[in-house]
Parts: C-alpha cells; sequence; structure tokens
C-alpha cells in the first residue's frame, strides 16, 4: 500500500503541473497569470480581506498581497471599507475585473470540456472523492505530527 501510495502521490503531483501550466496558458490568453485568476475568483463571490482571501487560497499573506495590489493598480479590484475592521480593507472585483475573469471562466469551461474527453464522469466524481479523502487524512496526519513531540 505505501508504495502504491508514494506512486499516486507522484501522479497527483504531475498532474497538478500540467493543470498548472494549462491555468497559466487560460490566464495568459486575457493578459493574466494563474495567480491573479485564483485571487479574483476568491474575491468574485465576496469581498474579503487580504489575510483571509490568502488562507482560502493555502498560501502566504504577503504574496496575495503583493497580487491584490497590482489587481488594484490594473482597475480588475478595488479595496472597500470594511465594516468589522478599519486597517484591514476589503477586496473585491471591478466591473472589468469580473468580465475578465467571466473571459478566463469561459476559456477554463472550455478547456475542461477537452481535458474532460473520454472520461466518465462518475469515474472523475470517484477520483475526487478519493483526492478529498486523501486530503484529510494527510491533514489528520500533519497535525498529529505536529502535536508529537520532536524525537
Amino acid at each position: 500500500m505505501a508504495e502504491e501510495l508514494a506512486l499516486l502521490v507522484a501522479d497527483v503531483f504531475e498532474a497538478a503541473g500540467a493543470l498548472r501550466r494549462a491555468g497559466e496558458a487560460l490566464a495568459a490568453a486575457e493578459g493574466q497569470t494563474q495567480a491573479r485568476w485564483q485571487l479574483m475568483s476568491v474575491v468574485s463571490e465576496e469581498a474579503l480581506p487580504v489575510a483571509r482571501a490568502a488562507r482560502r487560497l493555502g498560501v502566504a499573506r504577503q504574496g496575495v498581497q503583493r497580487i491584490a495590489n497590482e489587481l488594484v493598480k490594473d482597475g480588475l479590484a478595488e479595496l472597500r471599507e470594511n465594516p468589522d475592521h478599519r486597517t484591514s480593507p476589503l477586496l473585491g472585483l471591478t466591473g472589468a475585473g469580473s468580465r475578465t475573469l467571466a473571459a478566463i471562466t469561459g476559456r477554463a469551461e472550455a478547456a475542461h470540456g477537452v481535458m474532460g474527453a473520454g472520461l466518465a464522469e462518475a469515474d472523475v466524481a470517484e477520483v475526487r472523492a478519493l483526492l478529498r479523502r486523501l486530503t484529510r487524512q494527510a491533514d489528520a496526519w500533519t497535525d498529529s505530527a505536529a502535536e508529537r513531540p520532536a524525537g
């Protein structure tokens, strides 16, 4: 089992790399990067403080702040007053940001149709369920390993 799991991990990393490259190409077609696309997507439904957006993306706040600043400078996002925290404004999309996100999302939907050709929907759902379970178990292992004394 351990060997098969190690091979699965390698396959997941390889797939992640291929999907990251595809994502960069999709975003680049609209003059964006995948990181900018991900941040626009995270704040598209609800404006969020940068720190919360970073947590949702699972990346460092400083990197997200840099990207947020670029999006604001380019007119794709704006900082709004945060009624809950005076010094932590909310990042939200502008109309131009929403249109850019919609264009990238449309390209992604078309690309997913091509990438998924020949795959059964039930198989994809089963793989997703397995990956979510593996993620939970990996997180649980990481949490318990952090609680164990070093030695």
